[in-house]
């Protein structure tokens, strides 16, 4: 253990031990830590037990304890995000912070101790409630804004994290093997380019890091100036650290991972690395590459876990004792198995399944580099550095939880419920918190606000309408009536569609359209009248069905021109029927009448002809002209 992290019982005074209740909370902690059910193959419950006590008896003395020393404590299996928050967090419970160092003597007597006995005046007035929205601002306002020196401090603690992060997965070979591969397809794409653009390279690394801590005091107009980044100078880094990655993975296959040669060359790689700013999007595929590593480990250990263990019956200490150290040593079983004990027949039988898993952790180590125990190591650093810079993004963001109610309030009645304003601002709160730079020398809440509205607005142009218009056309339509606001104002009425086209200047066509897109739709099911007995829906005529006065006409229509075809001869109607196309298809020539008939066409139009002078006696006609009238 290091000097750093070394803690004696004679420093522990009576008052620093823990009473009753809080030794049932280490309890709970220490079981927290020996949960092995589905978790990677790791050590042993007995390792942590004593020193783990004697950390938290430090802790509860001197009010925190520092990742460093946490760590030291920690079983080596224990390495998932989530545990080692739920670890930090019954540690707080404890009344003790976990801290990135100790702190000096000037901050601890800056550290004003609060009263228990001291209560909430607001809470006290309004009583306990169980009404989410009111809990959410009870809470929200018991959180103590940050001034600018609050901000740079969480600023530079998410940093640490992030920092910490990228040192780790920047010595992990599958990472850098990524690098050089994401590098050899950007130069391909750019050689197809006619002009090449050297700018591609920023999607693998998006800047130079900073050298140190100053913060910049950044004028208006510097402010709105774009940012020039050394494209060429970034592309010549990428090369640089490609012929490192190839010297030390040379190293590693001739000296080995131990030799001074090679812990040389990885401290290289990792400054190199350090030097730049990762690209957002592929500093979170690097994190994915580590962890899925990591995954793998713990599916295949799990595999040989439930063999050996739960089905053959070998205690779990002696599993761990024998397998650690050995997981890709296809050599370990057979020493069980010629035990000749009442697990060896068990264990011969899956013996299969336990080599394959043992060749997969092989597989894993071959393509890694490193020993399964190392890959542990390096996920278990990766995950530390997450939680210490999600703790950090988390403080600032609920710091600031305020900012984003302000901001909403003044978005309300846009189709949209006030609480899901909200939750739309604290997505662009967090959105801000990440890529937030306090060296740029502007306040958190200046650059947040920013995010937030964006993120407001966007949401009410996406939901608060039932049919989705673009945001282009948002825009427009908040443009148009805007103008249309400020010309009643000045005027006393509604302006014209000519007015509004000169003032947006925009053609009258496309006025008109856009009034006629920023009607809200109107559900067809919405009640009429005071007794809501009908709706909107019983009052729109339907274009595709007829009207019961129409049908009857043409009913009466059908059954008049039947009657008085009737009347004629059966040769006249026919040929009346075919010509005027009347309980048929489509209409015919006189050609094709004609050869129906077997007649020429002369002789068909002389037949028609004497037909509808028949039609046109008044015995007939008459009854005819009363539809004419109704059409």
């Amino acid at each position: 253990m290091k000097d750093g992290t070394k803690i004696k019982k004679s420093t522990l005074a009576d008052d620093s031990s823990l009473d009753e209740e809080e030794l049932v909370e280490v309890e709970d902690l220490e079981s927290l830590l020996t949960q092995n059910e589905d978790d990677e193959i790791g050590s042993s419950s007995e390792e942590k037990q004593g020193p783990l006590q004697l950390l938290l008896a430090k802790g509860k003395k001197e009010g925190f304890i520092t990742y460093a020393e946490l760590n030291e404590q920690l079983p080596k299996g224990i390495v998932e995000a989530d545990r080692l928050e739920e670890i930090v967090d019954m540690i707080n419970d404890l009344g003790i912070s976990v801290r990135e160092r100790a702190p000096n003597p000037v901050e601890i007597a800056n550290a004003i101790p609060v009263d228990p006995d001291t209560t909430n005046p607001v809470e006290s007035e309004i009583g306990k409630t169980t009404d989410p929205v009111r809990m959410y601002m009870r809470e929200m306002g018991s959180i103590q804004l940050l001034d600018r020196q609050g901000e740079i401090v969480i600023a530079k603690r998410i940093e640490q994290g992030n920092k910490k992060i990228q040192a780790t997965v920047a010595s992990f070979i599958p990472v850098l093997i990524f690098i050089k591969e994401r590098y050899q397809t950007i130069t391909e794409e750019i050689q197809t380019i006619p002009d090449k653009d050297e700018t591609k390279y920023l999607e693998l690394f998006s800047d130079f890091a900073h050298k140190n801590d100053d913060i910049v005091q950044i004028n208006r107009d510097e402010a709105t100036e774009p940012k020039v980044i050394d494209s060429l100078g970034i592309l010549k880094h990428i090369r640089k650290l490609n012929q490192q990655t190839k010297r030390y993975i040379k190293l590693i296959g001739e000296v080995g991972h131990d030799d001074q040669k090679t812990i040389r060359a990885k401290d290289k790689i990792i400054q190199t690395i350090m030097e730049v700013r990762i690209a957002p999007k592929v500093f979170e595929i690097l994190q994915k590459i580590t962890t899925s590593y990591m995954d793998e480990v713990k599916r295949y250990e799990k595999e040989i876990r439930i063999v050996v263990v739960d089905e053959a019956g070998i205690t779990m200490e002696e599993f761990l004792k024998s397998f650690v150290n050995r997981e890709s040593d296809i050599s370990w079983i057979e020493k069980y198995i010629r035990a000749k004990r009442k697990y060896s027949s068990t264990l011969n039988r899956n013996k299969q399944k336990i080599l394959s898993g043992q060749k997969r952790l092989g597989k894993l180590e071959k393509s890694s580099f490193m020993k399964i125990q190392e890959i542990k190591g390096l996920n278990r650093r990766l995950n530390m550095g997450k939680i210490q810079a999600d703790r950090a993004k988390k403080e600032m963001v609920e710091a600031n939880l305020r900012l984003v109610i302000s901001i909403a309030k003044k978005y309300t009645n846009r189709g949209l419920q006030f609480l899901d304003l909200i939750q739309e601002g604290n997505i662009g709160l967090m959105k801000a918190v990440d890529k937030f730079e306090y060296r740029r020398g502007y306040k958190f809440s200046t650059y947040a606000t920013w995010w937030i509205r964006q993120a407001i607005t966007r949401s009410i142009a996406d939901q608060a309408r039932t049919i989705r218009i673009p945001v282009h056309m948002i825009e427009t339509i908040n443009k148009l009536n805007r103008i249309s606001r400020q010309m009643i104002q000045e005027k006393g009425r509604e302006p014209t569609v000519e007015e509004l086209s000169i003032a947006m200047e925009m053609p009258e066509t496309r006025i008109r359209k856009v009034l006629k897109i920023s009607r809200e739709p109107i559900s067809m099911e919405t009640p009429i009248g005071d007794d809501d007995d009908s709706y909107l829906g019983d009052f729109i005529s339907d274009s595709k069905i007829d009207q019961p006065d129409g049908a009857a006409t043409k009913t009466g229509l059908k059954e008049s021109t039947v009657n008085i075809l009737e009347s004629l001869t059966p040769r006249e109607a026919k040929v009346l029927r075919m010509r005027f196309g009347i309980h048929m298809n489509t209409d015919h020539t006189l050609e094709e009448v004609g050869k129906q008939f077997d007649v020429t066409r002369e002789r068909i139009r002389q037949i028609e002809a004497k037909a509808l002078r028949k039609l046109r006696h008044p015995s007939r006609s008459e009854k005819l002209k009363s539809f004419m009238n109704e059409s």
